[in-house]
């Protein structure tokens, strides 16, 4: 099952280093801790995931524009897809840390439609890069609270306790038929594909962007943003028992190797983010009455309203009905004071926003490591384990069983979490041998 892992193990890995830099598991400000894998896969030659961290510079930063995390997954033929993702990755970032009078969650649609214009004028620039498109999720956060902006069927998951909840709104075909009605359309016998997308990046010159919260932050969330090349392996209730088990970074390796276990057909990319302590109320504090101020615009009717008043006065006032003419021009003083006070009070919320968007969560899984996915490891390890003697794997086989030792010995004990966290260090211990030792650029 596994002979194939070993002969792409190498290539994979050279991937992921070069893709992720040098920092996988970092932390800010003692406020969040990340962990970030991207990889080839095993059956495409290039990465067409790619993604972008934007940590703020200091305090004020992270008060007033909070963290980015990006993931884009590309699409289309030569280079295209490959170019799509990375304009994505790299444009949202730079356009939303441009438009600093902006209130953040506008800032974050405008910055993701900005990239769409992009991506779609080079595709229509060149015939190689025709009808080129990327999906994007994007996670911002800040200390009163996460957002959320989105396109395609990249995303966007957050942990809380044993609640693994998808944050994102797939736009998809599969998705969007059930949504109209059609709950077989996702079923295993259903003759519909599962990777026709209805929204990207790229394809067309507008798009809709998806927005979702803001959320809360609680200490020890965890958020998830991943291409489809994990989910489509990899089920909900495992990845939300996989996370609340395994340290950050041991976590996102081994999604990625689970993945890649279980065919990798596609390419995978994992950023984890978790919150390490809520924010100081103080700071939010901050941010709610110093955050950036939202220009308010005045509707239509009140200029057209004051307008019409005062043609109307300056009219009756020529053909001499002047008490009608001052009651019309009173009006229109009246219209002009609403405006006024129109702008002014549409900015005291110092640009938060004060209702939710979006309709999150769409999905909700409860996550326990319980016997049952506890076997559904063994049976890898079990696996791994005759592919390494039937394929003469140079692997350290006594620290390998050693691990399948100790996990099986606890989940005799009805340790399920201690035994999926042996059972992870187990496959990360064959993984790490096949790949063998590398230096990181």
């Amino acid at each position: 099952m596994f002979a194939g892992f070993a002969v792409r193990a190498g290539h994979c890995r050279l991937k992921q280093i070069m893709s992720s830099s040098r920092v996988e598991h970092s932390q800010w400000g003692g406020y969040i801790e990340y962990a970030v894998v991207t990889d080839v896969g095993m059956r495409r030659t290039t990465n067409q995931d790619a993604h972008s961290i934007v940590l703020a510079s200091d305090e004020e930063a992270w008060a007033r524009r909070g963290h980015l995390f990006v993931v884009a997954d590309g699409m289309g033929a030569h280079a295209a897809g490959e170019l799509a993702s990375r304009m994505a990755a790299d444009g949202i970032p730079n356009h939303y840390l441009k438009m600093r009078d902006v209130p953040p969650w506008e800032a974050l649609r405008a910055a993701v439609e900005q990239a769409n214009a992009e991506v779609h004028a080079r595709g229509q620039a060149n015939l190689d890069f025709f009808n080129m498109g990327t999906t994007a999720s994007v996670l911002l956060l800040m200390p009163n609270g996460a957002l959320i902006s989105h396109v395609g069927d990249s995303r966007v998951y957050r942990l809380r306790g044993n609640r693994f909840e998808q944050l994102t709104f797939d736009h998809s075909l599969v998705w969007e038929l059930q949504a109209a009605g059609h709950p077989t359309a996702g079923a295993p016998d259903s003759a519909i594909p599962k990777n026709i997308i209805t929204r990207s990046l790229g394809p067309n010159p507008t798009v809709q962007v998806d927005l979702e919260g803001p959320f809360d932050l609680r200490e020890g969330d965890v958020f998830l943003l991943c291409s489809d090349g994990l989910t489509g392996q990899v089920a909900d209730e495992e990845i939300g028992t996989i996370l609340s088990s395994l340290p950050l970074a041991t976590a996102a390796e081994v999604l990625c190797d689970l993945a890649n276990l279980r065919g990798g057909p596609d390419n995978i990319t994992v950023i984890l983010v978790r919150v390490l302590r809520e924010p100081p109320a103080t700071t939010v504090s901050q941010v709610a009455t110093a955050g950036s101020r939202p220009v308010a615009v005045i509707p239509a009717w009140f200029w057209i309203a004051a307008a019409s008043d005062v043609l109307l006065a300056v009219a009756l006032a020529v053909l001499g009905m002047f008490l009608a003419a001052a009651i019309l021009g009173g009006a229109a003083v009246l219209s002009l004071i609403g405006a006024l006070l129109y702008r002014l009070t549409a900015g005291q919320s110092g640009g938060q926003l004060v209702r939710r968007l979006g309709k999150a969560p769409y999905r909700s899984v409860a996550c326990q490591a319980s016997r049952s996915l506890v076997q559904k490891f063994d049976t890898i390890v079990r696996q791994l384990q005759e592919a390494a003697a039937e394929n003469f794997w140079k692997v350290d086989m006594d620290q390998f069983n050693v691990l399948v030792q100790q996990a099986a010995a606890a989940a005799s004990d009805q340790d399920y979490d201690r035994a999926l966290h042996c059972y992870a260090r187990a496959i990360r211990c064959m993984i790490d041998g096949l790949q063998g030792p590398s230096e990181t650029p």
